[in-house]
């Protein structure tokens, strides 16, 4: 049985880092933000609740600073920890603190806005986290995944190039489901994993997928190739003008939202726009549902999971009025439980289901609409 993801924990009092932080972590083939916290309280319920196998720390947190917080957690189970700092606190006086409180290391926070140095970065954070885990021992190869469809238990090999694979769902016109049909997925935090459990139980003939994840820039194209990688089905970043076909899957880019129109052969294709964030997001989960509900309705399906925040709440509210079929991940199976049970709360989620079965469920409910007709 394949080794499970690495499960990391980011605590840092900026949200833009932890966004960051998280972004690049879950990037990883190997590895899963698991959750975030801001200040030493949320961090303290954050590693009672989902057991991290490492944490990345900040220096300078509200009401406990990063280092009283790690020689707290010295008087506890061993827990490996990062602490990624600004340069000015990665001092060599804090370094040899850190060290000597048990931590793994000290590594300067990525520089936003700088694409090399970003990914350079980054990838040394992920590194120095493997070697921190590997060294305790924490990841074991017979723990095993959360369980998911035999489709995501590791990459798709022997199949066919993604050509042959668009041209052969193309032909295939769907099974199960009749005329135009379009699902849009939505997903923040701990999302990146929920998506691969999702699309893993859909057939490779499935409706086009178009979904948004919150990603910085840069990210979303690592996160595709992983997902194509993993699943039978055709799944990239997308492009401005391009085709939506079945078994097709659409990520939308760290830098724009993502949205459906018609294309001069009226077609369906997707658009990708340069517009404001939209609930702080860019992409955004509601500029996506909003088109879909706008351009499609009834013929649509919405499906909003994980994550922090309420995008994609009111996204979802006008798939339903418009008659879609809308669906949200219940509490018990997401990471974070804030914009699916805003959608909930105003009544946009005709289903709530676990993750194990939002994919199952949806492609027997095209069945059911195809067979009556």
């Amino acid at each position: 049985m394949p080794t499970r993801p690495l499960r990391v924990l980011v605590v840092d009092d900026s949200a833009l880092v932890r966004q960051v932080l998280c972004a690049i972590i879950d990037a990883q083939p190997d590895m899963q933000a698991v959750g975030t916290a801001g200040d030493a309280a949320a961090a303290r319920s954050r590693i009672a609740a989902l057991a991290p196998d490492a944490l990345t720390l900040d220096i300078q947190l509200p009401g406990m600073n990063g280092l009283d917080f790690l020689r707290e957690l010295a008087g506890g189970p061993p827990l490996p920890v990062l602490i990624v700092a600004t340069p000015t606190e990665a001092q060599a006086q804090v370094v040899q603190q850190a060290r000597a409180l048990g931590a793994c290391g000290v590594l300067p926070k990525p520089r936003l806005g700088v694409a090399q140095g970003l990914q350079d970065e980054g990838e040394a954070i992920c590194q120095a986290l493997r070697q921190a885990v590997q060294a305790a021992g924490r990841v074991r190869a017979d723990a095993g995944p959360p369980a998911v469809a035999p489709a995501a238990s590791g990459p798709v090999t022997g199949r066919a190039p993604l050509s042959a694979r668009t041209a052969a769902a193309a032909a295939t016109g769907g099974r199960g489901w009749r005329g135009e049909r379009l699902i849009v997925a939505g997903a923040s935090t701990g999302g990146t994993e929920a998506l691969l459990h999702f699309l893993a139980q859909l057939p490779p003939d499935c409706p086009p997928v178009m979904a948004v994840q919150h990603m910085p820039a840069g990210f979303t194209r690592s996160f595709a190739d992983r997902l194509d990688r993993h699943l039978p089905l055709q799944v990239s970043e997308a492009q401005d003008g391009q085709t939506l076909l079945p078994g097709q899957v659409l990520i939308a880019p760290g830098s724009h939202h993502l949205a459906v129109r018609r294309g001069a052969q009226g077609r369906l294709e997707a658009i990708l726009l340069e517009t404001a964030p939209v609930n702080r997001h860019r992409p955004s989960v509601d500029v996506l549902f909003d088109s879909a509900a706008g351009l499609i309705g009834r013929r649509a399906s919405g499906v909003l999971m994980t994550g922090m925040g309420r995008d994609g709440a009111a996204g979802l509210l006008a798939l339903r009025r418009a008659g879609a079929a809308t669906y949200a991940q219940d509490e018990a199976s997401c990471v974070v439980f804030g914009m699916p049970r805003e959608a909930i709360a105003l009544g946009a989620a005709a289903r709530v289901l676990p993750l194990g079965q939002l994919g199952t469920v949806l492609m027997q409910d095209l069945a059911d609409a195809a067979a009556s007709g």
